[in-house]
């Protein structure tokens, strides 16, 4: 027999991670210097690759957040602990490369292959960070 009785719960998390990483996006998007969004429709494979791999290094720690919860509140502290990693390690790469942005725009994948390297390894090392 199939149970379903932990789909609230599911929904209830899903829908709260789904706002999370709404609101990663929109503070990812309004942090950086250069418009992904717009790189991104213009066919810029740099600009893809950085923020797809940003969008990847914040659900990871998001997902052990959603595990290791208690509540929901719980889950929604670290995935917002989760963001806040997400933008330093951001302005840790432009302290690095100050010319980021721009280097992104012009399609530089080195660049890009950088910042997305960044934001994997933060992003890996905040999620074993939240196995507590």
């Amino acid at each position: 027999m199939v149970s379903i009785s932990g789909l609230p719960g599911f929904l209830a998390y899903f829908a709260v991670a789904l706002g999370l990483v709404a609101l990663y996006l929109l503070v990812y998007l309004t942090a950086t210097a250069h418009r992904e969004i717009a790189l991104v429709r213009e066919n810029n494979t740099a600009a893809a690759l950085a923020l797809g791999a940003s969008l990847f290094a914040y659900t990871l720690p998001l997902s052990v957040a959603i595990f290791n919860a208690q509540t929901i509140l719980d889950c929604i502290i670290w995935g917002l602990v989760a963001l806040v990693v997400q933008i330093l390690i951001y302005w840790l790469v432009r302290l690095a490369l100050p010319d980021l942005s721009s280097r992104i725009e012009r399609g530089e994948m080195a660049a890009a292959t950088l910042l997305a390297a960044a934001s994997l390894a933060g992003g890996v090392v905040d999620a074993a960070s939240m196995t507590y």
